[in-house]
């Protein structure tokens, strides 16, 4: 499967496609393989008129006028016999179609031939001229066209070009352009763009080691990546191919300097200071030389820096081994580091031999405690390999060591590997025992296919209370996240009770955490604050860290959100340079929920990005980081994006088997729904937020969050007019209220009872309701929910025709909205406004404003249909839609479905009103009473005129 040339190129393309157009030529430029003549292509239309083309080679550029040759290909004969003899002579030799002229006038006599000829072709229709590889032009025909592309404006030609130049260097063929040419250059592409460019070339995912190779080495190059994506999926060598066309100056070089090259190309930082420690006789002459080259430099500092990486890499692959080994032992000896004289010690001796072997272990542990679990992983990874075949045992606790280390650095495969050669291979009870608890933690949220790994460790473990103790507390974990939390609860006082002070901490974390799901604050805190002092308290180092994390979590569901704002920031400080992917994952989704309860709606955009790119740059994608990118949209993005955000997270949760995740990412989907307020979002909000319903109670959990989420059901039923069964949701809801339940979960209830009695028109109870809420939510700091409530207010307001007073809620939240950064929700308090303006240019025409769903079942009776076919198109109950008829007939006035659809015709065809009903091609507009589609509003005038 061939890569689509133009991955990651369309912004660029736009960009050309606007900006040249008034521009006379473009001129793109960048090193090989950037993909230069592939955006020529593209912005070469199909049929504009004649287009002159030349795409000269490096040899060509050793030939007068080969150049000329090719552009004047495609010119018309009577272009060049309506020249001047002289001038026709002067291009006829050039071209090599006569004998160049003997009076030595003939270089001028060329240039005007070719600058007339250029005019007389664009007398007949807009000209392009494309010239590719523009550094390969020879001399002559540059000369040629500089004179003439100065002289060419107005008159209809126009110029793409492309140049190809070393990394950060700027082009020289410039003047062969047109002036006021737009001039480009060719960027790198990201390293998302080059995922997505090797797998759609190869037709499948690299390895995320493989892949975070092809990104590094290509630097964004899309020659290189699709190369070495190909050569990672057969070999891992690097191709010969490139090496050749990388290393053709290197190769030119004197064997002193070739050295220099190759231990610059192991070294770690290569340095003239470190060159020179290696014993290397003049690293600065030699650097000098392939700088002229085009290879390799030295900087002010002495840094050594190639031109590429993969130039680097290629230097390093070309050696043969023993030279390999030899740079590896001149660093070894040079390095002043335990790190750096390890790795270059295993690689200058690649064999087996056990003093090699410790020294890369004791590396390692350096490595890992100065933060670097990459680097331990590498060096572990490396001991192991260097045991001796007759030390198996030594092999296994160096594997499980390297497999510990590559889960702090979330390097999830090579982790799987390692633990997994252990459990395959070990005799050791004790060893697999380990193995395991590592694939447990390499499995993330997966553990719900975990039950046989936990059992055969227990029974390994049989006799050890500790690693007893360590699998009941991933039996716990395990319960947790699968929904399972009598286990949980079982399973983490067991671990908690038996443990060694680590796992014992753990177990108590865990336990707060399900004593908190099931509405038991004050024994979740308890638990906490047991794990805290066994940690050594908040300073108490990594093993404190998911304990303040909870801490923050507990004091944001009870509405402390300041105090979680300032837990989850500093911990997220102390941690950033030693944490390992899993705790800078946990404590990024924290942060984001923690803004956006704060209303820092911005601020959560960003943090969700870091958190995604945390995993992007591990190679792996988690559910609870798309479920913070999908709630961070829900405040600050668009509702679109948040519902594609948040059903990739249902789909990565159901995969997962990771209930807890999957009940918030259901919730934030069914918030993203509810977003636009219509009855068609209203019934997705519906269907995701039932699941949520139904895997709450099967968890008997009863935390803060479940019951915000029994609120929004509650709201979403009464937008489809479904209101007893949103009064049976939120009574349900009542019944797990307890005196400890936080302010913000009454304040929804309340929202959700306000809206109901709105909905079954009483409007008065419900907008008291609705203020009791604002009232609530004012003492609080939670602008996003204020926000929401004032909307709802403001909206059963207007429809209660209080039009002034619901202006005022309406701006009030709409001013806050838009400080906070809350733009969908800015969105509705505008949409809700400019319902409020129509309302007043329309007067009191009509009656009373029918709700969304009203106005669809109104547009559906009045267009003939039944009531169960109202229900069916609606997904609502029969029930529902007799209900809602019921109403609908009191505000019009009328006794009949007869004369429901002449009053609406009437009041459409009066206002002129249409917004949508449901019809994807409709535009939302407010009118002040009936709202109703075109097309709707055709179907009832329709029925009227074959009812009269």
């Amino acid at each position: 499967m061939g890569a689509h040339p133009l991955t990651g190129r369309r912004e660029l393309l736009d960009l050309v496609r606007t900006e040249s157009a008034a521009r006379p030529g473009v001129l793109l430029h960048g090193p090989a393989g950037i993909g230069r003549s592939t955006l020529l292509t593209a912005l070469t239309p199909p049929s504009s008129g004649p287009v002159l083309r030349c795409s000269p080679a490096e040899e060509d550029a050793r030939l007068p006028f080969a150049g000329l040759v090719d552009l004047f290909t495609r010119v018309p004969e009577h272009c060049l016999e309506s020249l001047a003899p002289e001038p026709r002579a002067a291009l006829g030799a050039a071209l090599m179609r006569g004998r160049e002229p003997a009076d030595g006038r003939n270089r001028l006599a060329l240039r005007v031939a070719v600058l007339d000829a250029l005019r007389a072709l664009a007398s007949t229709g807009p000209v392009l001229m494309v010239v590719d590889d523009l550094q390969w032009l020879d001399e002559p025909t540059a000369e040629v066209l500089s004179f003439a592309v100065r002289r060419l404006e107005g008159i209809g030609v126009r110029m793409l070009a492309a140049e190809r130049v070393p990394d950060g260097a700027q082009p020289e063929r410039l003047h062969c352009c047109p002036p006021d040419t737009l001039e480009l250059p060719v960027p790198p592409l990201t390293d998302e763009e080059v995922a997505h460019l090797v797998r759609t070339d190869l037709g499948t995912d690299l390895p995320p080691a493989a892949l975070r190779t092809v990104q590094e080495l290509s630097a964004g190059n899309p020659l290189y990546a699709r190369e070495l994506g190909r050569a990672a999926l057969r070999d891992g060598e690097l191709p010969s191919r490139l090496r050749d066309q990388l290393l053709c100056q290197a190769r030119t070089l004197p064997e002193p300097a070739r050295l220099t090259l190759l231990v610059a190309s192991a070294a770690d930082r290569p340095g003239l200071t470190v060159l020179r420690a290696a014993g290397l006789p003049d690293p600065a002459a030699d650097l000098a030389a392939a700088e002229r080259l085009g290879v390799a430099t030295a900087d002010a500092e002495g840094a050594v820096r190639f031109r590429h990486p993969l130039i680097r890499a290629a230097v390093y692959a070309d050696a043969p081994d023993s030279a390999r080994r030899e740079a590896h032992a001149l660093l070894a000896r040079a390095a002043t580091g335990p790190v750096e004289r390890a790795r270059h010690l295993a690689h200058a001796h690649p064999y087996e031999d056990e003093g090699t072997a410790r020294t890369l272990m004791s590396a390692a542990e350096v490595a890992r405690r100065d933060g670097a679990p990459d680097t331990a992983f590498e060096l572990a990874a490396l001991a192991a390999r260097r045991t001796p075949a007759d030390r198996p045992a030594d092999r296994d606790d160096r594997l499980l060591a390297a497999a510990e280390y590559s889960c702090d650095a979330g390097r999830l495969e090579e982790a799987g590997e390692a633990a997994g050669a252990v459990l395959a291979e070990s005799d050791s009870a004790h060893r697999r025992v380990r193995a395991r608890l590592i694939l447990l933690r390499n499995a993330g949220q997966a553990l719900e296919g975990a039950g046989a790994l936990i059992a055969e460790g227990l029974e390994d473990a049989a006799g050890e209370p500790e690693s007893e103790a360590r699998l009941h507390h991933w039996a716990a974990v395990r319960g947790l996240l699968c929904g399972d939390l009598e286990a949980a609860d079982r399973h983490a006082r067991q671990a908690a009770r038996a443990g060694d002070t680590d796992t014992r901490i753990g177990a108590l974390a865990t336990l707060a955490r399900v004593r908190s799901l099931a509405g038991e604050p004050v024994a979740a805190d308890t638990a906490l604050e047991t794990a805290l002092a066994l940690s050594g308290g908040t300073g108490g180092g990594p093993e404190s860290w998911r304990l303040i994390r909870m801490r923050a979590i507990l004091a944001l569901d009870s509405d402390r959100v300041p105090e979680a704002h300032e837990r989850v920031s500093r911990l997220l400080a102390a941690i950033g340079e030693f944490a390992g992917v899993e705790d800078v994952l946990a404590t990024l989704v924290a942060l984001t929920r923690v803004q956006v309860r704060a209303g820092l709606c911005r601020e959560a955009l960003h943090t969700a990005d870091r958190c995604s790119r945390a995993l992007a740059e591990a190679g792996v994608q988690a559910a609870p980081a798309l479920y913070a990118a999908a709630l961070a949209a829900t405040a600050g993005g668009t509702a679109e994006e948040a519902r594609h955000l948040a059903e990739q997270a249902v789909r990565a949760s159901e995969a997962d088997g990771d209930r807890l995740f999957l009940l918030r990412a259901l919730a934030v989907l069914g918030q993203a729904e509810l977003l636009g307020g219509d009855p068609r979002g209203a019934a997705a909000a519906v269907e995701a937020l039932q699941r949520v319903r139904q895997l709450g109670t099967a968890m008997c959990a009863a935390d803060p969050p479940l019951l915000h989420w029994y609120a929004d059901l509650a709201e979403a039923l009464v937008v489809l007019g479904e209101t007893d069964e949103a009064q049976v949701v939120v009574r349900e809801a009542y019944a797990r209220v307890s005196a400890a339940t936080p302010g913000s979960v009454r304040a929804a209830l309340e929202r959700a009872e306000g809206l109901r009695e709105a909905g079954i028109g009483r409007a008065k109870d419900g907008a008291a309701r609705l203020r009791t809420a604002v009232d609530r939510l004012r003492q609080l700091p939670l602008p996003v929910e204020l926000v929401r409530t004032l909307i709802a207010l403001g909206a059963v307001e207007r429809r209660s025709r209080r039009r002034s007073t619901a202006r005022r809620i309406l701006g009030e939240a709409l001013e806050i909205a838009t400080r906070i950064g809350a733009a969908p929700l800015a969105s509705r308090a505008r949409d809700e406004l400019t319902r409020l303006d129509a309302a007043d240019r329309g007067g009191e025409a009509g009656g009373r404003e029918l709700t969304p769903t009203e106005a669809r079942i109104a547009a559906l009776v009045g267009g003939g249909a039944t009531n169960r076919e109202v229900a069916a198109e609606l997904f609502i109950s029969v029930k529902t839609v007799e209900g809602a008829l019921s109403r609908v007939y009191r505000k019009f006035g009328v006794r009949s479905r007869t004369a429901l659809a002449h009053a609406m015709a009437v009041a459409v065809l009066a206002t002129g009103a249409a917004v949508d009903l449901g019809d994807d091609d409709q535009v939302p507009s407010p009118v002040p009473a009936v709202t109703v589609s075109q097309p709707a509003r055709a179907r009832i005038t329709r029925t009227l005129d074959t009812r009269r």
